[in-house]
């Protein structure tokens, strides 16, 4: 993939759609579109990895944790 805005999918799609982009040892670069796909209230996210987040397009949130959620 030369372009990580080429071949977006068109309209809602019902999940996150992730492209593998790189892998090596320790380290996973994926592309990941989301079209409004939201966690469940209450579920928290856990994983074992570091994760570095980029928004190249539209808006994001995240919650941390031991931040609060100031509701934007």
């Amino acid at each position: 993939m030369r372009n990580l805005l080429a071949d977006l999918p068109r309209g809602t799609v019902p999940d996150e759609v992730v492209t593998p982009l790189l892998r090596a040892a320790h380290v996973r670069v994926e592309r990941i579109v989301s079209t409004g796909q939201a966690s469940p209230p209450g579920f928290w996210y856990d994983q074992d990895e570091g994760e570095w987040v980029v928004v190249l397009s539209g808006a994001a949130r995240l919650l941390i944790e031991g931040e609060t959620d100031r509701g934007f």
